[in-house]
């Protein structure tokens, strides 16, 4: 059997070593560099920023761990970046040897699909190849959004990918957009050294989250000096000498060395053949796929951020290696509410499964436990008591329906939390298993605990 991949992403690598390994002849074709978005210019890029700008955060308290160090600590960005490309450089390095040891073929260049069966990569040098295919699975993913009236230009108003290549870091940043990308930047510039202001237009930044994990990141970036606006939008924007004046709608003013846009991602699903092969597309031209991932046009598939999803890159990857098995006919589904959701700010979030609103407005009826970090030991052992664990489950059937975490470590914790939701757990079947002490999982069997009104070190409410 013969499957092409468009897109060399999580989506797309992972499904194409999937089928190699039932024994497809498999070709995947990349415009760019395998990896995708989130190897050259999202997750790790962005991942190794966050490492740099923690470090930076640590020198701070070094005395209170009882250290002394009598040096100014000093950012070069410089090598920074060139940490971040060798990270890159060797990641990619790393999946173009195990395309190569299962056998799959790597084609560079722009690929359209000519027919449900045929795909036509154009190279750079303006060649073209027809290669033909039993089954597509398309993977191409998704690119910055542009917003109108402030075009990128790598200079002053910077995409996510423009703010991974600065040479210097900026005496004030704005961000536009306070979801996880616009949040993320803002932990890390903060850090290095810039004054930081998120402008939001709905009322909460991260809205994506528990409310009350909303509320603490806010609280935290306070501590930061990072600026909030939220309810906010900008009304004018003006070049001035002395950098950019921003207008916004509750009547600020502000001036910036540069803007980043971050208010979500555009999908790379144009000028890719949709039509002709009778591939249906929403309102965001995402493209439509069933329980399968299969699309309108049977033996044609779709994963990743190109389907308008969860964008996530283990989300993509999962649906990659589904989208595969159900070509040698598995006939699986993803279960989305079992899917974790990360933000690598300062401190970390991360949640999986249902917030307690949206329980409620399911019509379930919820019960939450909540434990903060500052009564661990280990939290105050590692100097990171900031953060807590809320649970949310269904009061019928003790089933766990979300978790909910800020703190340090997060994106560790939250794992228990997905294995729970995925196997139907309950929370006394958490509450009973032994956690190692000292350690910072002790807080989610404490937040189960205090469900039951039962947490050890919460004291009692009188």
């Amino acid at each position: 059997m013969k499957i092409s991949i468009l897109g060399a992403g999580p989506g797309g690598y992972v499904s194409a070593i999937r089928a190699a390994q039932f024994g497809a002849a498999v070709t995947v074709i990349e415009s760019d560099e395998v990896g995708g978005t989130c190897l050259n210019w999202g997750c790790i890029p962005t991942k190794v920023f966050t490492a740099s700008s923690e470090l930076i955060a640590k020198t701070k308290i070094l005395s209170d761990y009882g250290i002394e160090f009598h040096h100014d600590i000093s950012v070069n960005l410089a090598k920074i970046i060139e940490r971040k490309n060798r990270i890159v450089r060797t990641q990619v390095k790393g999946i173009r040897n195990l395309l190569k040891s299962w056998g799959i073929s790597l084609i560079k260049g722009r690929g359209t699909i000519t027919s449900p069966r045929e795909i036509t990569v154009l190279s750079g040098s303006g060649d073209s190849k027809k290669i033909s295919s039993d089954n597509i699975i398309i993977a191409t993913g998704s690119k910055p959004f542009e917003l109108p009236g402030y075009p990128f230009n790598g200079k002053t108003i910077l995409s996510s990918n423009d703010a991974l290549e600065l040479t210097e870091v900026p005496k004030q940043l704005v961000i536009i957009g306070g979801g996880i990308i616009g949040c993320e930047f803002a932990s890390i510039y903060r850090e290095l050294g810039a004054e930081v202001t998120i402008i939001e237009l709905l009322p909460e930044i991260i809205t994506t989250e528990d409310e009350s994990i909303s509320i603490q990141l806010q609280k935290e970036f306070k501590k930061r000096k990072i600026t909030v606006y939220t309810s906010t939008k900008v009304e004018t924007a003006a070049v001035t000498q002395s950098g950019l004046s921003l207008f916004l709608s509750n009547g600020k003013e502000i001036t910036t060395e540069k803007i980043l846009v971050a208010v979500g991602r555009s999908l790379n699903s144009t000028d890719i053949g949709l039509k002709d092969a009778g591939i249906k597309t929403g309102q965001q031209n995402e493209i439509i796929v069933d329980e399968f991932l299969e699309t309108a046009c049977p033996g044609i598939f779709a994963v990743g951020d190109v389907t308008g999803g969860i964008m996530l890159a283990h989300a993509a990857s999962r649906e990659g290696i589904i989208a595969a098995q159900n070509i040698f006919g598995a006939d699986e589904a993803i279960d989305y509410a079992a899917v974790p959701n990360v933000i690598f700010t300062m401190p970390e979030i991360a949640s999986v499964g249902m917030s307690e609103k949206k329980a409620l407005e399911s019509g379930l009826n919820v019960t939450t436990g909540f434990f903060q970090f500052r009564a661990l030991g280990k939290a105050h052992v590692i100097g990171e008591i900031e953060g807590f664990v809320k649970i949310v489950a269904e009061k019928k059937t003790d089933r766990i329906l979300g978790m909910h975490i800020i703190g340090a470590h997060a994106s560790d914790l939250i794992h228990e939390g997905a294995l729970a939701i995925t196997n139907n757990l309950t929370i006394k079947q958490i509450a009973e298993t032994i956690h190692a002490h000292p350690t910072l999982s002790e807080s989610i069997r404490e937040a189960s605990e205090d469900i039951f009104g039962r947490a050890i070190h919460k004291p009692k409410i009188q």
